[in-house]
């Protein structure tokens, strides 16, 4: 059992079955049972790939109001199909409401029952039911102006109703219209053209012990001051005794050298040197592989086709499909012409990996 564990890993344990399901079926004179090898499950990540942070917020009691006084960014961070379902329920009740107010002017002077009489001047032409109230106000609101309908100089009360529902409706779209343009220049999407590779390594660059991963830009247009930074997320104890879930700790990615500012125009490697400051300098391959901690790349920048501030979050960590420890060594591509699918490929690096 322990070659097997030599062999695998310690991302795979040994179970013993038989072929038949039931009990243990020797395998012949002096064999054991046969043994099969389970992956483990695996842990449920922190950041998940696509950068969406696992984090419920629950028992807020009456800190709920603090959503409402924040009501524009509370809008911009519902779901799509709420935001639609807000945009067109204020605008059906906003239009529902001014046009009732045309219909109680027009009820409450009797233009109604003497809308067809020929030398009565009504508050508003034509307007004798609800539905003639309802489209003179769509054809004032959205400037149509058809000419049928139109208020006259006998109806004070008709223009300052007019005035107000000017003012509120340039206040409804400027507040609807501007958190659905807010929520469509979002630069979520943009994440979808930016790339990591697969693997994060560990080798052996420039006499340095090294972990290594890619990002690259699939766009033409650039990230403007792209920035990286790496956050260990990990649990930990402090000698007092206290016990930190989820403590974080800033991984150098070159801070110092200026290595973070990138410049994205081809495929970089991002890398941080295990040094006496790392803290996986204490780690060898077996306890890296066996540690729980994630690694959290957060890459920020300013989008050059719509000049707003994105932020893409990628997680690493000691997963089987993160980190690559028999082949620690990123594959280069060539710069000017850019094969995307040599991205994520690596290369054997012969690299003795103990603690320090």
């Amino acid at each position: 059992m322990s070659a097997l564990r030599r062999k695998f890993g310690d991302d795979y344990q040994v179970v013993t079955t038989s072929s038949s399901g039931s009990g243990l079926q020797p395998q012949g004179p002096g064999q054991g049972p046969q043994q099969q090898l389970v992956p483990k499950k695996k842990r449920q990540r922190f950041v998940d790939k696509n950068g969406r942070c696992n984090v419920q917020h629950g028992n807020l009691g009456s800190e709920t109001s603090r959503y409402l006084s924040d009501l524009f960014t509370t809008l911009v961070d519902l779901k799509w199909r709420w935001n639609l379902f807000i945009f067109i329920l204020t605008y059906t009740v906003a239009w529902l409401f001014m046009a009732s107010m045309w219909w109680v002017i027009a009820y409450t002077r009797g233009d109604l029952n003497k809308a067809h009489v020929g030398n009565y001047t009504p508050c508003v032409a034509n307007v004798y039911n609800f539905p003639s109230a309802f489209l003179f106000f769509i054809e004032t609101e959205a400037t149509i102006g058809y000419g049928y309908r139109y208020i006259t100089d006998k109806c004070p009360e008709g223009i300052i109703l007019f005035l107000f529902q000017s003012i509120l409706g340039s206040i409804v779209d400027a507040f609807l219209i501007g958190c659905m343009f807010i929520k469509m220049s979002q630069p979520k999407k943009r994440a979808e053209t930016l790339m990591f590779s697969e693997h994060a390594v560990i080798s052996m660059r420039d006499g340095k012990l090294t972990l290594m991963f890619r990002v690259g830009n699939l766009r033409n247009s650039h990230m403007v001051s792209a920035q990286i930074r790496c956050k260990l997320l990990k649990s930990r104890q402090t000698p007092e005794g206290e016990f930190l879930p989820l403590d974080q700790l800033e991984l150098d990615v070159g801070f110092s050298t200026g290595a973070d500012q990138l410049f994205l125009v081809s495929p970089l490697t991002i890398c941080h040197v295990i040094d006496a400051k790392s803290p996986f300098y204490d780690l060898s391959q077996r306890s890296m592989q066996s540690e729980q901690f994630e690694i959290v790349v957060i890459l920020e920048g300013i989008v050059e086709t719509t000049a707003t501030i994105g932020c893409l979050l990628e997680t690493l960590g000691n997963q089987e499909e993160d980190t690559n420890m028999t082949a620690p060594r990123i594959t280069e591509i060539f710069v000017y012409l850019l094969l995307f699918f040599l991205f994520s490929q690596t290369s054997l690096s012969p690299i003795l990996m103990k603690g320090a």
